[in-house]
């Protein structure tokens, strides 16, 4: 049994002495190191989130980049596609038109040999007319 006397209340202030140094000795410095640790990771964390922010702005921007790389691409090749069909179609028309002046030429040269030719058989219509006048007959005309 329990009897109460003035040893239970040396116990009892035995008991709180040693709650204090404990406390001070042994707890305190652990709920710190708990303390500083629990900052720490929360620090940690902090950071890591904004290096994943940080992370997903410069994925965004860059994808954004690469986007309008492509878009401005696309629009310098349809201008180089439309200027070499411009020059295409230049160059078309002028191979058309010295073709055509080729071909003006050679049609009055053909016409000029032809008239040439049709002057130089009239003239000899006649000698003809004789030569074969001469052989179906076969005798002189």
């Amino acid at each position: 049994m329990i009897s109460v006397d003035s040893s239970l209340f040396i116990q009892i202030a035995n008991f709180l002495i040693l709650i204090w140094v404990l406390n001070r000795v042994l707890y305190g410095p652990i709920r710190k190191m708990l303390l500083e640790r629990k900052a720490k990771i929360s620090g940690l964390e902090d950071n890591i989130e904004s290096c994943a922010q940080q992370v997903k702005e410069s994925n965004e921007a860059y994808a954004l980049g690469i986007k309008e790389a492509r878009t401005n691409g696309l629009k310098e090749k349809e201008k180089l596609v439309q200027v070499a069909e411009a020059q295409e179609k230049e160059l078309i028309q002028q191979i058309n038109e010295k073709a055509q002046a080729e071909l003006a030429k050679i049609r009055e040269k053909v016409a000029k040999d032809a008239e040439a030719v049709r002057k130089t058989l009239l003239q000899d219509v006649d000698k003809f007319a004789n030569d074969i006048g001469e052989k179906i007959l076969g005798r002189a005309i």
